[in-house]
């Protein structure tokens, strides 16, 4: 047996948590492309933010106390995506704390949708009527750095006012108990607030990155990216057999005929350009979300496409 087919049989562990962010990857391993590659690959799951059944809380300044990363950390998964600001943040940082390293290794595949939302009896009518009002984010993810994105093209930066309310289905209530002034949602949580009449302000795609352990090299890498643009060309044509991921993840405050499918947009994984990471990351230590002085050499490694 060659070194790459050794390589790609060992058994690799793969984060699997929200599904706007791991569609693709759900729908590779349910259609057998994983195993077309002839990888063997162990999903474990982690809660995330929009999960109805998630009840951890979400700490501001440790973000690798998080279920996922405190699984990676251990050794309890070997690859994971989210937002890309977010995977900047942890592959930097764990080098400067001398956690288990990582890397960027793609540009991943799922673009996931993000939407402001505030009530529909708000006297909040467009995004910079948010003025020095909190919105409610999941500190130092997705839904923060998008929302940051978002807002800074109508407020300057010290206008704009984020807070920690939980997750999605958290930040709902606390938006119709009047303890924030909007809040940042990500689907099915944007379908779900359409249904119960909110008010959506503003919504953007945003984009995921990978990260990868050493451990998983070049060729397994390729195999896993090749999976994931089968599943892309599947989801581009008919997203509809997959939506019960999503309804499944509002534990009943959605019906499937309620989703709003166009909303999804996915790609194949692509390699993580030089001037990407220079652009993304000076924009991550412009808002403080990140600590300065790490390159593009020992953040970023495409060996799936070397």
């Amino acid at each position: 047996m060659s070194t790459i087919e050794e390589m790609t049989k060992r058994k690799h562990k793969v984060a699997i948590m929200n599904a706007v962010h791991d569609l693709p990857v759900l729908v590779a391993r349910d259609l057998g492309f994983f195993k077309d590659e002839g990888l063997d690959i162990e999903f474990v799951t982690t809660p995330g933010m929009a999960q109805v059944t998630t009840s951890h809380t979400v700490k501001f300044d440790s973000v690798f106390d998080r279920p996922l990363d405190s699984a990676y950390n251990e050794g309890g998964i070997d690859q994971y995506r989210m937002c890309e600001w977010g995977i900047m943040k942890r592959a930097v940082e764990a080098n400067c704390e001398g956690r288990r390293g990582r890397k960027i290794v793609a540009l991943g595949a799922s673009m996931s949708q993000f939407a402001i939302v505030t009530s529909r009896d708000s006297n909040i009518y467009a995004p910079e009527m948010l003025k020095n009002k909190d919105i409610a984010v999941t500190p130092n993810n997705g839904s923060h750095f998008t929302t940051l994105k978002m807002m800074e093209g109508f407020l300057a930066q010290e206008h704009v006012k984020t807070i920690n309310a939980g997750t999605m289905v958290k930040r709902l209530e606390a938006l119709k108990q009047g303890k924030v002034a909007a809040v940042s949602l990500m689907e099915p949580w944007i379908s779900v607030a359409q249904k119960q009449g909110l008010r959506i302000l503003i919504e953007s795609h945003s984009t995921r990155s990978e990260a990868a352990s050493e451990e998983l090299d070049g060729p397994t890498l390729a195999a896993m990216f090749r999976a994931q643009a089968r599943a892309v060309e599947v989801l581009e044509k008919d997203p509809t057999p997959f939506i019960h991921y999503f309804v499944a993840e509002t534990g009943g405050l959605l019906e499937a005929k309620d989703f709003q499918t166009w909303r999804l947009l996915h790609a194949p994984a692509q390699p993580y350009t030089r001037e990407r990471f220079d652009d993304e990351y000076n924009w991550t230590v412009k808002w403080n979300m990140t600590v300065p002085g790490a390159t593009y050499e020992n953040t970023v490694d495409n060996r799936a496409w070397t």
